[in-house]
């Protein structure tokens, strides 16, 4: 019986002494994880962007920020869907139809658990051309050899409501290639193709290189397919790429276009989303100067213009705390 005793308190005391010699439990390091789009566009500065805030104060919460390059809005909607990724940038157009199960979306049905988090900057809707090709207008592509995105992109799916819209299809083009937004422009200057479709905010890179690189040209983007689809879609809008923003435009090029948006899933949880909003809005001046398409942002603006999806929780509680809602 002594002999019992004393090993069960040999144990206890080994017990507790190993407790007290072992290292306070450390959290477990948080990720999130931001889809964006081509290198040279401006999804994946915003994501940059907002990484670079939220990795400001990590010591704080805990929560380490990533970006990832992909293919675009419709991938970074279902990619998100599939829990790979827990935020990403869209536009506002194919958050709707990821919400509404059409479109692209259709195959997959209604997303209900995406969550809107904030809009960005606009994005105009912007065809480039070759100099050399010599064209006025979107019609004059008939026949060329046109980049019409990458699919999986925001681009592409919109590209392709604009040939429908038109009565084209793919076919009208001499070549209808699907380069990604980070190839387009080397390969129109390389006289690979005559011109691209690309949904961009201003000035961006991508427009700036070939234009500064083999005089590329903008080209208006209007007419009666365009006026219908602003008309039947709340989404659109008629817009001008301002004057002055590239060499050779001094004048404003007539288009038409989206909002480029912050999404998300009611998955993620509340905080970590309510430190993302925090981190962009605390620090908004700054983050407004980390790219010119956000010099003109408006918090009251951002947190409701684009939105089709349910803002998520976590955003909310935020937007309370400031008295924006």
């Amino acid at each position: 019986m002594k002999t019992k005793l004393s090993l069960s308190v040999l144990a206890a005391s080994v017990g507790l002494a190993a407790s007290m010699m072992a290292p306070a439990a450390v959290a477990q390091p948080k990720f999130m994880t931001i889809g964006t789009g081509g290198v040279t566009g401006v999804y994946y500065a915003a994501g940059g962007a907002i990484c670079r805030l939220v990795n400001k104060e990590r010591s704080r919460h805990g929560i380490r920020c990533s970006v990832e390059s992909t293919g675009g809005s419709v991938v970074n909607i279902n990619t998100i869907r599939q829990g790979e990724l827990d935020f990403g940038v869209a536009q506002s157009d194919w958050q709707y139809h990821a919400v509404n199960g059409t479109k692209a979306f259709a195959k997959d049905g209604k997303f209900t658990d995406l969550r809107a988090v904030f809009s960005l900057h606009p994005e105009p809707f912007t065809v480039l051309s070759r100099k050399e090709a010599n064209i006025a207008k979107f019609e004059d592509f008939k026949g060329k050899r046109f980049n019409v995105g990458n699919p999986g992109s925001g681009t592409r799916a919109s590209m392709d409501e604009l040939l429908g819209a038109m009565g084209w299809t793919l076919a009208d083009f001499g070549l209808a290639s699907e380069l990604k937004a980070d190839e387009h422009g080397a390969a129109l200057c390389d006289n690979k193709i005559d011109g691209f479709f690309y949904g961009v905010g201003h000035p961006s890179a991508n427009i700036q290189d070939p234009i500064t690189t083999c005089g590329a040209r903008l080209v208006p983007l209007q007419g009666p397919a365009v006026d219908k689809l602003v008309k039947d879609n709340s989404f659109y809008a008629k817009v001008n790429i301002p004057g002055g923003l590239y060499a050779g435009h001094p004048n404003p090029t007539p288009t038409y276009g989206v909002l480029a948006s912050f999404v998300t899933s009611a998955k993620v949880p509340d905080a970590t989303v309510y430190e993302l909003v925090k981190a962009v809005f605390e620090n908004f001046d700054e983050f407004k100067k980390l790219h010119p398409a956000f010099s003109h942002l408006d918090p009251k603006n951002m947190i409701k213009d684009g939105m089709s999806a349910p803002l998520h929780p976590g955003a909310v509680k935020y937007y309370k705390e400031k008295g924006w809602m």
